[in-house]
């Protein structure tokens, strides 16, 4: 479908946050939403359709606070 899990980096590109960096953090194929978190970005739901994919994958449960986020984007 997608293409988009747990774990992923993202862009977003709508919204008032868009152009950051996030990570999805929890993913519903069927409603197609994520839950978003990055270090400039509020932990929030999002359209998938809002997310541009990186590439990227990071272990989620690896972040803890934003100084996290930032370490593991760069």
């Amino acid at each position: 479908m997608t293409g988009l899990e747990k774990g992923m980096v993202c862009i977003k590109t709508r919204g008032k946050e868009a152009g950051r960096k996030v990570v999805i953090v929890d993913f519903d194929s069927k409603k197609y939403e994520a839950v978003v978190d990055g270090p400039l970005v509020k932990k929030r739901k999002c359209n998938a359709k809002h997310l541009l994919p990186t590439g990227q994958k990071i272990p989620a449960e690896k972040i803890k606070t934003n100084m996290d986020f930032k370490e593991l984007l760069e």
